[in-house]
């Protein structure tokens, strides 16, 4: 095998984080700001990319690494080290309610392909890329859907849901539509595209966006009901403008707070 043969358990139910045993000179990789904890003797490096191509020339793991910035993510990676000579362990946690989905690559004939911000960890040696699309539509109306990474090797890899996660079977032909954020990722021999959402009403009042994505199998697909996008919009429509509360929950807003003693400021 390429990449590097790991053991694990995830725990946990809505916070969920994953510990991976890692045998001696076994290492994992991981997105920056994943890391939880970790045994002694393991040794954490930076590293270009996703160490998947260590070995290859300097232009190599620039280009590899700069793959990476077309998914708005960072040029460098985490790499966790055993270094000792017995069994150590090192977790990663994730980064907002919801799943953690583990991926065995060999499984998913050597790829699997999911949403940018999805990836979380895999054994060093998977190869963590941008998924190119070659049609127009996609790169214009996809949204935050557009931009799929794909994980490739024969490795464990593990990507996170937000919220409760749904996994759907379809079979040759048999088309799901989904919310472009909702897509936690997919097998690769899923056909993906994007399709409007058609009709005057649903376009200026729908509130859910112009276009939707339609996968069409054979294959299996991961939704998400909670995208991070969809979360971070709710808490940025609550934030109170001016310093001021916005006395949700009651019909007399500010004048509320005062009668049920919330008037620390």
């Amino acid at each position: 095998m390429n990449a590097h043969e790991i053991d694990y358990h995830i725990y946990g139910e809505e916070m969920q984080y994953v510990e991976i045993e890692l045998d001696p000179q076994e290492a994992v990789v991981a997105e920056a700001g994943s890391f939880m904890m970790m045994d002694t003797d393991i040794k954490m490096d930076t590293i270009f990319g996703d160490g998947s191509n260590q070995d290859t020339s300097v232009l190599g793991k620039i280009f590899s690494a700069g793959k990476r910035m077309l998914t708005g993510e960072s040029l460098f990676m985490t790499a966790f080290l055993n270094i000792g000579s017995n069994k150590r362990k090192v977790s990663f946690a994730s980064p907002y309610p919801g799943k953690i989905l583990p991926i065995d690559l060999s499984e998913k004939n050597g790829k699997f392909i999911c949403q940018k911000d999805a990836f979380l960890c895999a054994a060093k040696g998977v190869s963590v890329g941008i998924e190119f699309s070659r049609k127009l539509g996609r790169g214009l109306f996809g949204g935050e859907g557009f931009i799929m990474q794909k994980l490739e090797g024969d490795g464990m890899a593990f990507v996170h849901a937000g919220g409760t996660m749904a996994k759907k079977v379809l079979a040759a032909g048999e088309v799901l539509k989904v919310d472009t954020g909702c897509i936690v990722g997919f097998s690769q021999t899923i056909n993906y595209d994007v399709e409007f959402v058609g009709g005057i009403k649903n376009t200026v009042f729908g509130g859910e966006g112009l276009f939707f994505a339609t996968l069409r199998g054979p294959g299996t697909v991961y939704i998400q009901s909670l995208p991070f996008s969809r979360l971070a919009g709710r808490v940025l429509a609550s934030v109170p403008k001016g310093g001021k509360d916005r006395g949700e929950g009651s019909l007399l807003g500010g004048l509320g707070d005062l009668l049920d003693g919330d008037n620390r400021f």
